[in-house]
């Protein structure tokens, strides 16, 4: 998570970054409890100091930017994709379901806070629609499938290893 999130490219005040293709393949791989966990050791790292966050950030502040919303959302997303995985008949669609539902999370998480946090008012929903979800779903998409290409990928290679990805 912490490599992907050095990958950005800056847009009005949301970077695109590779953090939720980070985060759905730790949840496809690693299962829901384990995703959730690594998703919190990922933020905390950030609020102590640990440059982990996107364009190289750290602190509390991070969390109370803009974008903090969207940290936030990694949690729940990280738990849905995984539980659903888990409970689903194990199938691409599912995945790209599960992966899509984790991103609606995000996308929620992100506007709720935006809205509410950032711009304190509950009166610029069509605001924060545009400027924290329209501009991003095309690269959303294309993150999600390689999301799901390389959570194959690598539940494949480790299970060629007898690697146990603990994801039960």
């Amino acid at each position: 998570m912490c490599v992907c999130s050095w990958i950005s490219i800056p847009f009005m005040g949301i970077p695109f970054s590779l953090q939720t293709l980070a985060v759905f393949v730790t949840a496809s791989v690693l299962g829901s409890k384990k995703a959730v966990i690594s998703v919190l050791i990922y933020i905390c790292l950030g609020v102590i100091g640990v440059p982990v966050f996107t364009g190289f950030k750290s602190g509390a502040s991070v969390l109370l930017s803009p974008t903090g919303g969207y940290l936030i959302g990694f949690i729940f997303a990280a738990g849905i994709i995984g539980l659903m995985i888990k409970l689903l008949p194990e199938k691409k669609w599912i995945k790209w379901l599960s992966m899509l539902t984790g991103q609606v999370i995000c996308y929620i998480a992100g506007i709720v806070w935006y809205e509410f946090v950032y711009l304190d008012t509950a009166v610029y929903i069509k605001e924060a629609l545009l400027i924290c979800v329209v501009p991003f779903i095309i690269p959303d998409i294309i993150k999600t499938a390689a999301a799901v290409i390389l959570s194959d990928s690598v539940n494949r290679i480790f299970k060629k290893q007898n690697i146990d990805t603990l994801r039960k």
